[in-house]
């Protein structure tokens, strides 16, 4: 892409009404922009990182066997009412009624119009396990929405839901999620530890929250600074393996890491005083064993080896596609901008053009942008008429992991500067050396 033909609104103020720093940089960086109270419209730029999160959790739920599905975003009531939730859920449902008089809701979860569509076409133990998944628009109408994407009224979620026969293979279930969330955060450049959790109006007795250590995190919590120790890397797992998930399970939660809503001090106070830590932390994930909270009340039975009809167990488990963004940025920022992680950076390079409309400037940067093209790479060419100045501000602003740097002086010695936006560092490069580097970072990542 070249900026000159690209929809890059950039500001070069701080919004007045953005609080944190992930709020204030998706509006600089022209990410976002408010629709409404906590209901954003999602630009170029924005909308291009939402996909690369989406694309990371739809190949890493791929991995773990769960099969995804679309559902629609208004429900009926009559489903919430036969649950027995729709009363109970409280103010932050939108209910609604369509021109028929009946009364719906848009989406805050879905756990009974999967259960709804399981009941009616699944009928044997046979066709268990199984797992569905979406990732889909929800809408929670918050009291007080603040913080950007963090806590939005209408957010990208991705929102599954596993079937089975047994509590033991549900808890497998549960562990499976556990380790395909594991590597879905670090793939996104995230350390996201696994804590133990209260369940709210989902329900159930297990259930771990993921959470992005911040200052600005919304939840305090109390955790063995052991835990930040642990990384899930490049190992290999069987997923239908029950020994190989309890074991990282095991090894991710045994460590006390608690949010403040479960936090038992006696336990705390175990843990070494050297190690001991209190901090804030962001929600980016929940996973839930329910058992047979929803499958009773809704019916959701199948014929078991004996010919009877058995409620299933259930479990659900999200990921907040969109919150996520803002967590990354909380995460990984300094007093320029953004520094995305190449894992999911919007563009895999950019390329600064320091004299526009020279000759050999032009034509190098051309030569470049058509190399990391054709080794599938996305560069963002800046190639407006912009004092140099201006073109660093703004890649610095909108954070893209590297830069190449041409210039007519550096040209002279037929070398480019190359960038590394975390570090700061530079060095002097022939163009097509530059390009192969660029190259080899994120084939070590892919």
């Amino acid at each position: 892409m070249r900026l000159s033909r690209y929809f890059l609104p950039v500001l070069k103020e701080n919004p007045s009404e953005a609080q944190i720093v992930s709020h204030r940089l998706m509006l600089r960086a022209g990410m976002i922009k408010q629709a409404a109270a906590g209901i954003y419209s999602w630009l170029p730029l924005g909308f291009k990182v939402l996909r690369k999160l989406e694309n990371i959790v739809h190949e890493e739920q791929a991995r773990a066997g769960h099969i995804a599905i679309q559902m629609p975003i208004i429900q009926s009531a009559d489903l919430w009412r036969e649950s027995g939730r729709y009363d109970d859920y409280g103010q932050e449902m939108l209910r609604m009624k369509d021109r028929h008089d009946r009364d719906m809701l848009f989406t805050p979860t879905a756990e009974e119009l999967v259960t709804d569509i399981f009941r009616g076409h699944v009928n044997s133990y046979k066709d268990l396990p199984l797992t569905l998944y979406q990732i889909q628009w929800k809408f929670r109408d918050e009291i007080r929405p603040r913080f950007g994407v963090m806590r939005g009224r209408e957010f990208y979620m991705k929102d599954g839901y596993n079937f089975d026969l047994t509590k033991e293979d549900a808890l497998h279930a549960y562990n499976r999620h556990l380790v395909s969330y594991l590597r879905t955060y670090e793939r996104m450049g995230l350390q996201a530890i696994p804590m133990r959790a209260d369940s709210g109006p989902i329900g159930g007795d297990d259930t771990h929250e993921f959470l992005v250590l911040a200052d600005t995190g919304e939840s305090e919590v109390f955790y063995d600074s052991a835990v930040t120790d642990l990384t899930f890397g490049d190992r290999e797992i069987d997923y239908d393996s029950h020994g190989q998930c309890q074991a990282i399970l095991e090894e991710f939660t045994s460590k006390y890491a608690r949010t403040d809503e479960t936090h038992d001090e006696a336990l705390f106070n175990q843990i070494p005083e050297e190690r001991r830590r209190v901090a804030r932390g962001i929600e980016v994930g929940q996973i839930f064993y329910f058992g047979t909270k929803y499958s009773e009340p809704l019916g959701a039975t199948v014929q078991g080896p004996d010919g009877k009809p058995v409620p299933v167990h259930m479990g659900s488990h999200g990921i907040g596609v969109s919150r996520l963004i803002g967590a990354i940025i909380e995460a990984s920022h300094d007093d320029k901008g953004i520094i995305w992680p190449e894992g999911v950076t919007p563009f895999h390079c950019g390329i600064v053009n320091l004299k526009q409309g020279d000759e050999e400037a032009d034509a190098a940067c051309d030569k470049i942008y058509a190399a990391l093209t054709a080794l599938g790479l996305e560069p963002l060419y800046d190639d407006r008429n912009e004092r140099a100045g201006g073109k660093f501000a703004t890649m610095d602003l909108i954070g893209l992991p590297w830069r190449i740097t041409v210039g007519p002086r550096g040209l002279k010695n037929g070398v480019v500067e190359l960038t590394c936006r975390r570090t700061g560092e530079s060095e002097e490069l022939s163009p097509e050396a530059a390009v192969t580097k660029v190259a080899e970072i994120y084939e070590q990542i892919a």
